[in-house]
């Protein structure tokens, strides 16, 4: 087992240096540069990025955002739960258990997790227990969406399921 420490990132001129170093580097932390140079954010104000250090080096990193009950299209009972985004390990890093650490960290709130797994990924998520969410269309715009469950919580029925169920109900 990894006793790797999970530190909520700071946003500072540091962190964000850091992030150039990874792959899915994009306008989450842009905006942020650009509000802590514009001083809407206050240099060291909590961000929604977790992280693991080797020595000073970042070199795993994932979003965490809460999501309301009220917009939740995934999970029965409806409830709030984490998006993760973003969980990325550098290069020499992966296969070293970084990425499990966060992911089980995210668990660790007891919420229901969604995420996109980027191609090639859903090995890993498997791995972490984690299922394909059944793909609906108007929901999911092309995304893949895998989907943790929590004791007591399944999948949502989508929009699709629910009208092939009437429509079956129609023709008995």
């Amino acid at each position: 087992m990894h006793n790797y420490e999970v530190k909520r990132l700071l946003v500072n001129y540091k962190t964000l240096e850091e992030f150039k170093n990874f792959r899915e580097y994009g306008s989450a932390e842009l905006s942020m540069k650009d509000d802590l140079e514009a001083n809407m954010i206050e240099n060291d104000s909590e961000s929604p990025f977790y992280g693991i250090y080797f020595g000073n080096k970042l070199v795993a990193r994932m979003s965490l955002y809460r999501i309301a009950g009220k917009f939740d299209r995934y999970f029965n009972p409806p409830q709030d739960y984490l998006e993760l985004w973003k969980l990325e390990v550098l290069e020499p890093y992966r296969k070293k258990g970084y990425g499990e650490t966060l992911v089980n960290f995210a668990k660790s709130f007891g919420l229901p997790i969604k995420t996109n797994a980027r191609q090639g990924s859903s090995d890993f998520w498997n791995h972490m227990s984690f299922e394909a969410a059944t793909y609906d269309a108007s929901r999911d715009r092309g995304e893949s969406p895998f989907v943790w469950y929590p004791a007591g919580v399944k999948e949502q029925q989508t929009d699709q399921e629910l009208i092939n169920v009437e429509s079956s109900e129609e023709i008995n």
